[in-house]
């Protein structure tokens, strides 16, 4: 192989590489290679440089082909993150556990306005019902305890209801004060639910105290068309 040759190899090989370490390298190297002028000296020169050369290129291959493989990886095999639950919680299975925690589905409006708040009484279940205007809320809290005394939100005022045992329903992300205007105090006549009371509704959550007959196992659900926040309170 001729010195042209060679040298028109090494220019085609430098020129295939994609995206150089250096943008004045390709002009050096062809200014080595094809534009300077022929130098004479010992062909351990002429070997050493053409090393040197093959060297760069190599190490250009080497650092360009994982970097043009990262550019191309497909977006739908990169980690995303966890999706939330696709479905809410059903009235299939009564719940005697003291405490309850589900989170709705993230397709929430940000601020769940109440507009309305309703109690009734069943074979085997006593329930409230709390609507909202514009979709689901947040995370639902249910906490079951030995009293009926409860703790009103900002003012910090002690409250006690009927009954002998209570549940607290926190529902985060939530408003009552902008659409609601029905009472927030309901006292019944029920097998287990003795009353219900707001106690919060501030900074985007909204609390409703449950004045139970005896401690009782229940179940939270949400139903469509309007969206609604469904308790159900087991009666013997």
């Amino acid at each position: 192989m001729g010195r042209e040759d060679f040298r028109r190899e090494l220019r085609d090989g430098f020129e295939s590489i994609a995206g150089p370490p250096d943008a004045g390298l390709t002009a050096r190297v062809h200014s080595a290679l094809v534009e300077a002028p022929e130098r004479r000296g010992p062909v351990w020169v002429a070997g050493l440089a053409a090393a040197l050369i093959a060297a760069v290129i190599v190490g250009a291959l080497f650092i360009a082909g994982p970097l043009r493989q990262q550019q191309n990886v497909p977006s739908g095999i990169l980690p995303s993150p966890a999706p939330l639950p696709s479905a809410l919680p059903t009235a299939t299975q009564w719940t005697c556990t003291s405490t309850y925690f589900f989170t709705t589905p993230g397709q929430g409006p940000g601020l769940a306005y109440v507009d309305a708040v309703r109690t009734g009484t069943h074979a085997g279940y006593d329930r409230i019902t709390i609507e909202f205007k514009n979709g689901v809320p947040g995370d639902i809290r249910l906490a079951a305890q030995d009293t009926t005394t409860f703790t009103q939100g900002a003012s910090g005022r002690v409250v006690t209801l009927q009954g002998s045992a209570g549940l607290l329903v926190t529902i985060d992300g939530a408003d009552e004060h902008t659409d609601y205007t029905g009472s927030l105090d309901f006292v019944t006549a029920y097998p287990v639910l003795a009353e219900a009371r707001q106690v919060q509704d501030f900074e985007g959550v909204v609390q409703w105290g449950l004045g139970l007959a005896h401690a009782a196992c229940y179940h939270a659900y949400f139903l469509q068309s309007p969206w609604r926040l469904v308790i159900d309170l087991q009666t013997p």
